[in-house]
């Protein structure tokens, strides 16, 4: 019996040092960042907010229409730029390089993700009325918290995911991830607080972003509000090779597939 007793303690032990070991790297999952690789005159500006001070890459425009581009967590946003510029010819870019990404100083969490989105759009919106936010895998969460808070024109979540805390339930089932989880980015909360017309693209074949819970994300926003386009053979890394994503990334509704609606 003393045996039973201290196997069941000494794997009680290991597990609650698991926890303990998952609760400390857990952004260190989360986060990947990555230098800034494209460099061209004129293409970058500096955004201070809350004790940081942010690189965003740009395009500038004088018109009314905007896009700003959020990451995923280990994506240098400013590769973008030449196929961004493309897909909206005549309209101002802004992809924000997170705290801790390209030159940009500062950590990357949850609040301030969300607070330096928030900041972005505030500025971009001073110049541009028409502002369109996409977000890209992690950069999805953030992206539907500023169409929660602020009047976005059009939202575009790119391999969306309800929630991270959902995501990783499903890599580590063994563990209470949802008291240990710091950073949750649950999307499924703000998305019922989205007014503006919002386009889900998501890649038929992700390996890492279930359909489950992009397509539960899609339930979460009022009817109408969004809706759900699939790219057929592509994966998470490879769905901006589609020609349909170009399409639907763009808005264009008669080069997209017929789209599936909230309800």
């Amino acid at each position: 019996m003393r045996m039973v007793i201290g196997s069941v303690l000494a794997a009680l032990a290991l597990y609650i040092v698991a926890c303990v070991g998952l609760y400390f790297a857990q952004r260190s999952l989360i986060y990947f960042p990555q230098p800034r690789r494209f460099t061209a005159p004129g293409s970058l500006i500096q955004l201070p907010v809350g004790g940081a001070v942010l690189d965003v890459t740009v395009r500038p425009e004088t018109g009314p229409r905007a896009v700003i581009y959020l990451g995923g967590n280990a994506e240098d946003v400013s590769a973008n730029l030449p196929s961004l510029a493309d897909t909206f010819p005549g309209q101002a870019l802004y992809l924000l390089h997170y705290r801790g990404y390209g030159g940009s100083t500062g950590t990357p969490t949850e609040a301030a993700l969300f607070a330096d989105g928030l900041a972005l759009f505030d500025m971009v919106k001073a110049s541009h009325p028409q502002v369109t936010v996409i977000g890209r895998s992690l950069g999805s969460g953030v992206a539907v918290h500023i169409a929660s808070a602020r009047p976005v024109a059009r939202l575009v979540l790119v391999t969306p995911y309800d929630s991270i805390v959902g995501i990783a339930a499903l890599q580590f089932p063994w563990f209470p991830v949802t008291r240990l989880l710091k950073d949750k980015f649950e999307s499924g909360l703000y998305a019922a607080s989205v007014n503006a017309p919002t386009t889900i693209i998501a890649a038929a074949d992700d390996e890492i972003i279930p359909r489950a819970s992009s397509q539960l994300l899609l339930t979460r926003f009022k009817p109408g509000v969004a809706r759900y386009i699939d790219v057929p053979h592509t994966g998470h890394n490879t769905i901006a090779d589609s020609q349909l994503y170009n399409a639907s990334l763009a808005g264009d509704a008669a080069a997209a597939q017929p789209a599936a609606r909230a309800n």
